[in-house]
C-alpha cells in the first residue's frame, strides 16, 4: 500500500514538474505605450514583412508523455530500482512527448508591420492579418492592432 501512494505521489509531482517545461515558442507580443495625444495613435505604414511564427506547445504533450513513461518505468525492476526507473521514465517521456507535440503544430504566417506615428515615432506591429492593408496606408492603431482609415 505504502509503494502505491509514493508512486502516485511521484507522478503527481513529476507531471507538475514537467508541466513547467513546456515551451510555448511564441513570441512575446508587441507592446506599445500610447501618449496622451490623438496623434499618437495614427500614423503611415512604411513596411510589411512576412514572417514564419512558429505554433507553441501546449504542455499536453509534455504531461502525457510523462504518464506514459511513468507507467512503462515503473514495469521495470523493484525497490528503489523501481522508483528510480519509474522517475526516469517520467521525465524522458516528458521530453519525448513534447518534442513530439512541437513537431506535430505547423507554423503560422505572422505579419510585422512598420508604421511612422505621427508624432514621429515608429511602431513594429504583428498582426496575424493585413487585410487590406499595403505600404503608405494611414492606419489607426488600436489596442494594437492597425485599421486602414
Amino acid at each position: 500500500m505504502n509503494h502505491t501512494k509514493t508512486l502516485a505521489a511521484l507522478m503527481i509531482a513529476g507531471t507538475a514538474v514537467l508541466s513547467g517545461c513546456a515551451n510555448t515558442n511564441n513570441p512575446p507580443q508587441q507592446v506599445s505605450y500610447q501618449n496622451q495625444n490623438e496623434s499618437a495613435s495614427y500614423g503611415t505604414i512604411e513596411s510589411i514583412q512576412i514572417k514564419q511564427a512558429k505554433a507553441g506547445t501546449s504542455g499536453a504533450g509534455a504531461v502525457a508523455g510523462g504518464l506514459v513513461g511513468a507507467l512503462l518505468g515503473n514495469q521495470v525492476g523493484s525497490g528503489s530500482g523501481r522508483t528510480a526507473a519509474t522517475v526516469a521514465g517520467a521525465v524522458g517521456g516528458a521530453v519525448v512527448g513534447n518534442n513530439v507535440e512541437g513537431n506535430r503544430s505547423q507554423a503560422k504566417e505572422e505579419y510585422q508591420i512598420s508604421v511612422r506615428m505621427d508624432n514621429g515615432d515608429y511602431r513594429l506591429v504583428n498582426q496575424d492579418s493585413v487585410y487590406d492593408l499595403r505600404v503608405g496606408n494611414r492606419v489607426r492603431l488600436v489596442d494594437g492592432r492597425l485599421y486602414r482609415y
